[in-house]
């Protein structure tokens, strides 16, 4: 069976993308801070699909440690899905220096340490596929969240590159724009419904997405618009509004 790695496993979109790639027969990989918490989730899905499930330590701002923990998986995955992010707090970042860093490291320089590891095995094999969950925040600053966005900006930019690099080694590098998603780290945020996704539907979207090796995945169509639009407004009217 092919195999999946998802790192930081134990968010509400990775619980969904791991049952959704699990009922299509893929063994899964779950990775994150707290393998204790992980092996429910594993068991369940080896009871509820019949297929092999595997939990992992994995410290997203452990830089030291990711070429070993890629190398000591029992398999090497077929994909590797970088989920974990922090939201964390606009206001407090602006006051605290522990903040910012820890919403950098974590949506950035994390993501960039471990999947440079990832790419550097799929690019020797040629074969391969690395997906990350971005974020459309990362598309333009906004004075409500502009220190997790610029962390998702550079994410994103990271993720093109990546892209533009591995294209002729035959490995597929998908980036992930989900918008809004119902879930633990957004539910003290009043979100609208329209453009407010589930982690089911993500789920259902990515595992689409690599399916059809897509390489920039709106999950709710209408954030490509919306975001053009922002994208386009005159920095002089822009830097004027409250968003």
């Amino acid at each position: 069976m092919p195999t999946v790695l998802l790192l930081g496993a134990g968010s509400d979109m990775a619980v969904a993308i791991a049952r959704k790639f699990a009922s299509e027969k893929y063994d899964i990989q779950l990775a994150g801070r707290h393998t204790a918490a992980l092996v429910p989730q594993q068991q369940d899905l080896q009871l509820r699909y019949g297929i092999q499930a595997t939990s992992h330590a994995f410290d997203a701002t452990d830089y030291n440690s990711h070429a070993g923990f890629f190398a000591g998986l029992p398999v090497q995955p077929d994909i590797t899905i970088c989920v974990f992010g922090y939201l964390g707090t606009q206001e407090k970042a602006q006051e605290n220096w522990q903040e910012a860093a820890a919403i950098i490291n974590t949506n950035y320089t994390g993501a960039v340490s471990v999947l440079n590891v990832v790419a550097e095995s799929y690019a020797a094999k040629q074969q391969g596929t690395i997906v990350g969950i971005s974020s459309v925040a990362g598309e333009r600053g906004r004075q409500s969240n502009y220190i997790y966005g610029s962390a998702k900006a550079g994410f994103t930019a990271y993720l093109s590159g990546l892209r533009n690099r591995l294209f002729r080694s035959g490995v597929h590098v998908m980036s992930v724009q989900p918008g809004f998603v119902d879930t633990r780290m957004t539910q003290h945020l009043t979100l609208p419904p329209l453009l407010t996704a589930q982690p089911e539907a993500v789920a259902t979207a990515v595992f689409k997405g690599v399916a059809r090796k897509k390489n920039v995945l709106y999950v709710k169509w209408h954030w490509k618009y919306i975001m053009l639009i922002i994208k386009l407004i005159p920095e002089g009217i822009f830097k004027k509004l409250s968003l």
